[in-house]
């Protein structure tokens, strides 16, 4: 049942990686083109650590979900903003266009962190104990570091296509604090259904 289950995520992965990937080819977009690339890498990625680490369905489809949902943000407009720019829910203004929160891109980073923190978790739950405060920290500063890694891969791109709408100081110190937030509450539910279980 979870082997069928896990073979239809990665197949449906594998479908929009293709069609985004020729979607962004015919349109010339440089930017998302090597996102694609970089997605594609990680399902790679992805497709070995759950062998040897057995992540749960849930995980995996939360991983496939989040490369569709970043697929979406950098083809679908509304309204001429592209949707990684677009205010979801106007929280916080400022004269700051980088301060408005809380856009998609906030969001993204987010429930990317979120989903990455249950990654990391399966990854050590089996070498360090559950229920010990200093996982959950560690858990929080590799997601960082996973963090890091993505912040100098959307720099690449800002390097060699100039101008990606990826932004500013503002965007990448906003993205860090999403970033943790993500991990935070992962921990928060982790730690409620590892209650849950004990219960």
């Amino acid at each position: 049942m979870y082997k069928k289950i896990n073979a239809l995520i990665l197949t449906a992965t594998i479908i929009y990686i293709i069609i985004f990937g020729i979607y962004f080819l015919n349109i010339g977009n440089l930017e998302f083109l090597w996102y694609v690339g970089i997605l594609t890498l990680l399902t790679i990625l992805m497709i070995l650590l759950h062998k040897k680490f057995n992540f749960s369905s849930l995980v995996l489809a939360g991983s496939s979900l989040w490369g569709l949902l970043h697929m979406f943000g950098g083809s679908i407009y509304i309204n001429g903003t592209r949707l990684y720019s677009y205010v979801l829910l106007d929280i916080y203004n400022s004269n700051i266009p980088e301060m408005q929160i809380l856009k998609y891109d906030q969001f993204m980073h987010l429930y990317t962190y979120f989903v990455v923190t249950f990654i990391l978790f399966y990854v050590i739950k089996d070498y360090l104990k559950k229920d010990d405060f200093v996982v959950y920290v560690l858990l929080v500063f590799m997601a960082m570091g996973v963090g890091a890694a993505n912040e100098i891969v959307e720099f690449i791109p800002v390097v060699f296509f100039g101008n990606t709408g990826v932004g500013g100081y503002y965007n990448t110190l906003l993205d860090i604090v999403f970033n943790t937030i993500g991990s935070i509450v992962a921990l928060i539910y982790i730690k409620i259904s590892d209650n849950n279980q004990r219960a």
